[in-house]
């Protein structure tokens, strides 16, 4: 009986995942997503526990009982890993290229830099400040429904200035070789010459590493710290996928996913899965 209500519970919470994390691009995809599953999960657990379940329908109150704890248990579990400790996200753009691709579906760590009411939490809590280099999600200053992720350059009360592509921090020339591209380095870009400006308290300059494609605080000034949702963590899906598969009104797959997983070898996206994103 203990090994029966632990499979149920363990399965549905399975099936709760997959169907919130599952790289789709409507929520009804993911709740048909769910179904399917839970469908599949009632059938496994039919044959192999067959005689429990016989069990169990003599007492059918204490198994609808049950059932409403399972889901109502589930849903508040769902709930608060989704609302404090990680997030689903898709990079839909290629400003973050090459280190973020197109097509890449990151859990997000909102854990990592998330408010603290006092110093205790401070020292108890999984939690450190932003710095320079850090990659960042957070709500977009133009529009506060879009999620973006850039690369956090400045800090607060630090001066910006970019001369001739090259970042400067308080007079001091930035090395980023390691992360930055230009795929235009022959032509002066709007976004090549900036500044100098200081960063005000509880704001941050951030860039996208893809410099010549990317609208970041070059275009709409400093980020609020405020605005910050988390730094993405791992990378748990990646397919070749185009910018305009996920804008606003494509419906259903951004691309033919299930063409784009047998592609994954042949692409090397299959090296991107898990990796840990720094």
């Amino acid at each position: 009986m203990k090994t029966y209500r632990l499979v149920r519970i363990l399965s549905l919470l399975a099936v709760a995942a997959v169907a919130l994390f599952f790289p789709v691009t409507k929520a009804l995809n993911a709740l048909l997503v769910g179904i399917v599953l839970y469908v599949v999960r009632g059938v496994i657990l039919t044959a192999v526990f067959e005689k429990q379940q016989k069990k169990d329908r003599a007492k059918a109150k204490n198994v609808f009982r049950e059932m409403f704890e399972l889901v109502v248990e589930t849903a508040v579990f769902v709930f608060f890993v989704m609302t404090f400790i990680v997030q689903a996200f898709q990079i839909p753009t290629g400003s973050m290229e090459p280190t973020l691709l197109v097509g890449d579906f990151l859990l997000v760590n909102k854990f990592v830099h998330a408010s603290t009411a006092c110093p205790l939490e401070e020292d108890i809590l999984p939690r450190r400040e932003i710095r320079r280099g850090d990659i960042v999600v957070f709500k977009s200053p133009p529009d506060l429904s879009k999620d973006f992720v850039k690369r956090v350059i400045g800090l607060p009360g630090e001066t910006v200035h970019i001369r001739d592509k090259q970042v400067l921090i308080d007079g001091r020339p930035l090395d980023e070789d390691t992360y930055k591209v230009h795929i235009y380095p022959e032509y002066v870009m709007d976004g090549d010459n900036y500044g100098p400006e200081t960063v005000p308290a509880g704001h941050l300059f951030v860039m996208g590493d893809n410099r010549d494609n990317s609208a970041d605080s070059r275009v709409w000034s400093f980020l609020p710290r405020a605005n910050i949702k988390g730094r993405p963590w791992i990378i748990y899906f990646s397919y070749q996928a185009e910018s305009s598969a996920f804008e606003a009104g494509a419906s259903g797959v951004k691309t033919n996913l299930f063409k784009e997983i047998l592609v994954l070898v042949r692409e090397g996206r299959i090296k991107r899965l898990l990796k840990v994103i720094r």
